[in-house]
């Protein structure tokens, strides 16, 4: 039987620190929370403040955690800073003291041996999504001679805590770590390379993803300085070259931008909020043309809830499919949603008409004549799209805004299909676009500054949310995201975790609200290779190669929900 922990000491009061000392107050326990510097302490006791019944005495003395029966080590991620606090706390406390070390990118076995408490240490991993400890799943890492008893009490006490544990190897990199780690880095490296604002990174990824927060202010709000060492600890671990932290982050970590707990870091913080300033400005555009009638091009899921989300916003849309077959479906399929939307109370039968009724479908591309602005919706072939540039470059008014909702390709190779390359931009909605509020606007090198405006206008007509980058594959979101997902297939290979587990990690411990093997079927697993294959094609960095497993279920057929066979699809599939 496990046993009841009562006294614990928290050795560093960073945010990790703090936030398992407040955990561990509210539970009733005796804390002893020690750091030896006096700023770290003072910023400790303003984050835990009230926290529950049990007691907490803030020390500046190693020496006063010796009677404490847990010890847990939360000191920064550097080996030769957590191999002498261990091995300090070791010859402090008595034989039957249980240790706990939170480094998510160093070996657990080796700072154990080398602490000398191989078998009474554990890893505990949590990484803090908005920099605070709530209901959590957290990693557990046994060293291959951690008795059993004190691996089972170290478990009772995370449960005790309101989280939940998941038993994970001591890999090169914990799985938390590793995926969320690469993802927030890759993050910074988009915002070092100028390809898009700060603003435009964090709401990409907040609305196209659900995130509750964008990778730039969950970095700030976990501490730069966390990140940078253990992207550090993670790299000399592995050599891989996604672990190698950006040359920026540790530029701000030198001058004291540390994120939240420093007041300053990629947004400025005052009383926990992030405050606007002028790094998150969007570039200057020019003046907007004026956007009445809105045409869009394919029969689609994504075309048709384009035409409806147009429809609704009061513009006179033109749908136009390859056949009069196709374009019918559309229209019906535009007229379900809306009666759908009767039947919840979100719309009238009014609105619904009157949408209706600004709706036409076609098959002939004449049709799209007098629009202001078109949408080209159909299969990510760039072929087939090349040639309906072509066309719309033939029938369309002089003036006219070409436009894209690729996700995938470049819009340049669009663009230079027409003979107005300065009109065409990339408008890349999300599915279901009815539903989705994001829409990333994308310019080439040849687009011109008013059309760029223009798309973004027209987006917030259709009551959208936008963020600019420059034309390149993937954009913001699928640049960010695809590339986690693949990372989290290649886990999978290495036998680092089941899907349940490594989805629950992510999910409830992590980053995003939906663990990778469960968004993997959402979307799809063939979309989602297609995606990959063309970021690796593009960047050719060796960690953007599609994971052999992915290549394998989708040659299967196993395309996610829409075979009804994927990674979690059905429920029970552990694959």
């Amino acid at each position: 039987m496990a046993r009841h922990l009562s006294t614990v000491a928290v050795i560093g009061l960073g945010t990790t620190g703090s936030a398992i000392a407040g955990q561990l107050v509210g539970s009733g326990r005796r804390v002893i929370a020690v750091d030896t510097d006096p700023a770290a302490i003072d910023g400790a006791r303003r984050r835990i403040g009230e926290r529950g019944p049990g007691g907490i005495e803030f020390t500046g003395r190693l020496a006063d955690a010796a009677e404490a029966e847990l010890v847990v080590e939360a000191v920064p991620e550097r080996a030769a800073v957590k191999r002498a606090v261990l091995g300090e706390a070791v010859a402090l406390c008595g034989p039957d003291t249980v240790f706990v070390t939170t480094s998510g990118g160093l070996p657990v076995t080796e700072l154990a041996f080398e602490a000398g408490c191989p078998d009474r240490l554990v890893g505990l991993h949590l990484f803090l999504p908005d920099g605070e400890a709530k209901e959590l799943t957290v990693e557990l890492v046994p060293t291959p001679l951690t008795v059993d008893t004190v691996f089972d009490d170290v478990r009772e006490l995370v449960r005790g805590l309101g989280w939940h544990p998941v038993a994970t190897a001591d890999r090169a990199g914990l799985i938390g770590s590793a995926l969320t780690l690469a993802y927030l880095n890759d993050a910074v490296a988009m915002h070092e390379q100028r390809y898009a604002t700060r603003d435009s990174i964090d709401t990409a990824m907040s609305l196209g993803c659900g995130l509750r927060s964008g990778p730039l202010a969950q970095l700030d709000a976990i501490g730069l300085d966390t990140a940078l060492d253990t992207l550090e600890a993670l790299h000399a671990r592995t050599g891989d070259r996604r672990f190698l932290p950006r040359p920026s982050l540790r530029q701000m970590v030198s001058a004291g931008l540390l994120g939240r707990k420093a007041g300053r870091g990629f947004y400025s913080w005052t009383d926990g909020s992030p405050s606007p300033d002028a790094d998150g400005a969007a570039p200057r555009q020019g003046q907007a043309r004026e956007v009445r009638s809105i045409g869009v091009v394919g029969s689609g899921t994504m075309a048709a809830g384009i035409a409806e989300v147009c429809a609704r916003s009061g513009h006179p849309t033109v749908l136009v499919a390859r056949s009069d077959e196709r374009a019918g479906s559309a229209r019906a399929a535009v007229d379900r949603s809306l009666s759908r939307g009767v039947q919840r109370g979100k719309l009238t039968a009014d609105a619904r008409g009157a949408a209706m009724d600004r709706l036409t479908c076609a098959s002939d591309p004449q049709a799209l004549a007098g629009c202001d602005l078109v949408v080209e919706a159909v299969a990510e072939d760039i072929d087939v799209k090349r040639r309906i540039f072509g066309e719309l470059d033939r029938v369309c008014r002089p003036g006219a805004v070409l436009t894209t909702s690729t996700s995938s390709l470049p819009v340049v190779e669009c663009a230079r299909a027409t003979g107005r390359p300065e009109d065409v931009a990339g408008m890349h909605f999300f599915n279901p676009a009815p539903v989705m509020k994001l829409i990333e606007v994308s310019h080439t090198v040849l687009t011109s500054p008013d059309v760029t405006a223009t798309v973004h206008a027209t987006a917030r007509n259709l009551g959208k949310r936008t963020v600019g980058c420059r034309d390149r594959i993937g954009f913001i979101v699928n640049a960010l995201l695809f590339p986690y997902l693949n990372h989290a297939v290649t886990l999978l290979q290495e036998c680092r975790g089941t899907t349940a587990d490594i989805d629950m990690i992510m999910s409830n411990g992590n980053v995003f609200p939906m663990g990778p093997f469960q968004l993997l079927d959402v979307v799809g697993l063939d979309v989602s290779l297609a995606i990959q294959r063309s970021l690796y094609g593009t960047f050719g960095e060796p960690w953007l190669e599609p994971a052999p497993r992915l290549e394998q279920l989708v040659a299967a057929g196993y395309t996610g929900r829409k075979s009804g066979k994927g990674f979690r699809t059905p429920a029970r599939s552990t694959l």
